[in-house]
């Protein structure tokens, strides 16, 4: 695929930027260039490769799953407006 200097033009007018008129050419090869790129990338087999989440085999440093603090619902639920079987009621704010 060849961009040329109307597909530019388009481009530019849907992405509502302002280019000047003896900048096309140079978009219109860095364009290419990144089409290029795309349909090389497109053409490599990856069939046995597995997808991953992160490029680097990175692990997340995790804190033991302990509880840390003590249960303080009922202090907190005793200086509310209005509980009920220990969750908060809030005004209906959506008809």
């Amino acid at each position: 695929m060849s961009l040329d200097k109307h597909d530019v033009e388009k481009i530019a007018h849907l992405a509502r930027l302002s280019i000047q008129e003896d900048d096309i050419p140079h978009y219109a090869r860095d364009l290419n260039n990144i089409l290029n790129l795309v349909e090389q990338m497109s053409a490599v087999d990856t069939s046995d490769i597995l997808p991953m989440a992160h490029p680097l085999d990175a692990t997340q440093r995790l804190r033991p799953d302990a509880v840390t603090e003590v249960n303080q619902r009922e202090a907190f639920q005793a200086i509310a407006p209005k509980t009920d079987a220990g969750v908060y009621l809030v005004p209906k704010v959506i008809e």
